[in-house]
């Protein structure tokens, strides 16, 4: 009997092939969305535990995993976000998306945690992944950004490019240890020319930094923080890129 669903029983081998082979895959291949997504959930399980712990021992971080809030076009409306100011969170946010045409309905259903929280956990991993790539770095100044109101462009701090996303993962492997996360910040940087992996390089220190200071952005409920100020989300969760 399936855990939840969607979830497909392996057995230890059959878990150990998929392990390898999608790992090789999202290798040779970043954007095989699905590889990566499989190599998450067959060796995340002891890190998918660590980040349901740091979310238990929150207060905000129980009440996201009692709730199991989804982000998706049908939980969240967007065109509500598009009224917002231009300087809240909700309003950078579908911005940055329709700035990059990326869609949460994209992301990948889990299928091989075996077990129903910590599947929520990496669920909730992939739904909010595209907050980091906006919150980690600096938006278009305060003043500027109130002034041009709902018509401000966004300007998120990380773009989805290779360069942006090996930033990301590397603030999201330190802080949720897993190891699909590692990988992708580890083997990102060798596809990066080399004036871009020279930046990545003088940048790696304060993502680092910014990942160890920082609170744990699993904690955040993105979705009650839609009209907030942009900046002062960054401000409160310690982020100072």
């Amino acid at each position: 009997m399936a855990l939840y669903a969607g979830h497909i029983r392996r057995t230890a081998l059959q878990n150990s092939i998929l392990a390898v082979g999608s790992a090789f895959a999202s290798l040779r291949d970043p954007y095989r969305h699905d590889m990566v997504a499989v190599c998450g959930e067959t060796t995340g399980t002891h890190a998918l535990r660590y980040m349901r712990k740091k979310m238990l021992e929150d207060k905000v971080g129980r009440e996201i995993l009692e709730n199991r809030p989804r982000i998706s076009t049908s939980t969240i409306d967007f065109e509500y976000l598009r009224k917002l100011p231009g300087d809240t969170l909700g309003n950078q946010y579908v911005k940055m998306m329709d700035k990059y045409d990326i869609t949460p309905d994209s992301r990948m259903p889990v299928r091989f945690v075996d077990d129903a929280d910590l599947a929520y956990v990496m669920q909730r991993y992939r739904e909010v992944h595209d907050f980091n790539h906006l919150l980690l770095g600096k938006s278009t100044p305060g003043s500027l950004l109130s002034a041009l109101s709902s018509h401000a462009v966004c300007i998120p701090g990380q773009p989805t490019n290779m360069l942006g996303e090996v930033n990301v993962k590397w603030f999201e492997a330190l802080q949720t240890g897993l190891p699909m996360c590692y990988l992708a910040a580890l083997a990102g940087p060798l596809r990066l020319p080399s004036k871009r992996r020279r930046k990545f390089v003088a940048n790696l220190p304060k993502i680092a930094k910014t990942a160890i200071d920082a609170d744990f952005f699993m904690n955040i409920y993105y979705e009650q923080r839609f009209d907030s100020k942009i900046d002062d989300v960054r401000k409160e969760i310690k982020i100072y890129l």
